[in-house]
């Protein structure tokens, strides 16, 4: 998927640069941020100074003008380290950031995507409510119109960095219940009155990934925050997520090859009947097996990346990636724990951080049971 030797050498230098990152800002701090729920803005924000949170982002809005091929790689080597950290720099770029450079007007992006890609401002987007996730047709949150201004009521929940971000991109229904051009894009600054945040604790993985519910109490936003036209909302917030799931799969492609590195560490070292259980088929047979799982997992995930690089259709392609990254890599964290035995089941090892945090893979930005609803309207559409 990655053409020439050129670009090999660019996408290994950049994610050796992410690996440098991970392992001299991160690494150190694992244990203590997930133990403390604590989300590190000032690491977030340090990200920015290496271009990390404006991978996609062009150069004259101060971005890195990659592609989605290093966007991989970036992700990747974090969530390698730290998959809450690599979930935060998903979400920023992806969502937030992602909808504002693709629906935005051009004053809109002067305004945002600077501060965005240097860090000096964090970005969250929302679209799930308490009881609207999958079902997003039937959100409660709501934008009346008044004049040159929209008056929003409701809440949103699940929102990454609703507390710390400095701006949301929030998708609110405008129209009538079920309504595909029902809903509509704004995109809200913190502060502004009307608008506060809570945070959600208590998770059981992605912990230092902060996460908040947002609340509007007849929050006035003005025409000129709406994202695209009005009744636009959800169509827009459907072709994000169609790149954002590229974003998910190699989070939990992360994940995956932490775990297994971990483990082919262990089991080379760890001893058993006087030998180390590397040496024993059962052992090895699930490295084989996890080894196997992540090069499929990777080429899925690469080809989604080529496809969405070249501005084709890429809704099958990263639904597949979305779905089968995500999957295995809650197999590979299972087989982690089950390689590592008893010290796989505490913290003193990275395994059982992978663990916790995997689930949250085939769950976000659309469940398993919604990618395979995609996967199957794309292959039976026109049938």
């Amino acid at each position: 998927m990655i053409e020439n030797n050129v670009q090999q050498e660019e996408l290994a230098l950049i994610a050796r640069s992410a690996k440098d990152f991970a392992e001299n800002y991160l690494r150190p701090h694992v244990i203590e941020w997930d133990e403390a729920e604590h989300f590190p803005l000032d690491v977030m924000q340090k990200m920015g100074e290496y271009g990390f949170l404006g991978v996609l982002v062009p150069e004259e809005y101060g971005g890195s003008a990659l592609g989605y091929q290093e966007y991989i790689s970036i992700i990747e080597e974090i969530s390698k380290v730290d998959s809450s950290i690599g979930l935060s720099v998903a979400a920023h770029n992806s969502l937030c950031t992602n909808h504002i450079l693709t629906f935005g007007t051009e004053a809109q992006k002067q305004k945002y995507l600077p501060k965005l890609a240097s860090g000096e401002w964090i970005g969250a987007w929302g679209l799930t409510e308490a009881g609207t996730g999958s079902d997003a047709g039937r959100m409660q949150c709501v934008a009346k119109k008044d004049g040159d201004y929209y008056i929003i009521n409701g809440t949103k929940t699940w929102i990454t960095h609703g507390l710390s971000g400095q701006v949301a991109v929030i998708i609110v229904r405008t129209g009538e219940l079920l309504d595909s051009h029902g809903m509509s894009a704004f995109i809200i600054d913190k502060g502004i009155e009307g608008y506060s945040s809570v945070k959600i604790t208590r998770k059981l993985g992605m912990r230092s990934s902060e996460t908040a519910e947002l609340m509007f109490d007849n929050c006035r936003i003005h025409k000129d925050q709406l994202l695209g036209k009005e009744g636009d909302g959800f169509i827009q917030a459907m072709k994000i997520l169609d790149g954002g799931r590229i974003s998910i799969a190699a989070l939990a492609l992360g994940i995956a090859k932490g775990s297994y590195e971990a483990s082919v560490k262990y089991a080379q070292h760890r001893e058993q009947f006087g030998k180390p259980i590397a040496s024993f088929q059962g052992i090895s047979f699930k490295l084989a097996d996890m080894a196997t799982k992540i090069e499929a997992a990777e080429l899925l995930t690469r080809h989604a990346a080529d496809i969405k690089n070249k501005h084709g259709d890429v809704i099958k392609a990263s639904a597949i990636a979305k779905y089968y990254a995500s999957e295995i890599c809650v197999e590979i964290a299972t087989d982690a724990i089950q390689i590592h035995g008893g010290n796989g089941y505490t913290k003193e090892y990275p395994v059982e951080k992978f663990f916790r945090d995997s689930k949250l893979c085939t769950i976000g930005e659309g469940t398993s049971e919604i990618q395979k609803l995609v996967i199957a309207r794309e292959i039976l559409k026109g049938k």
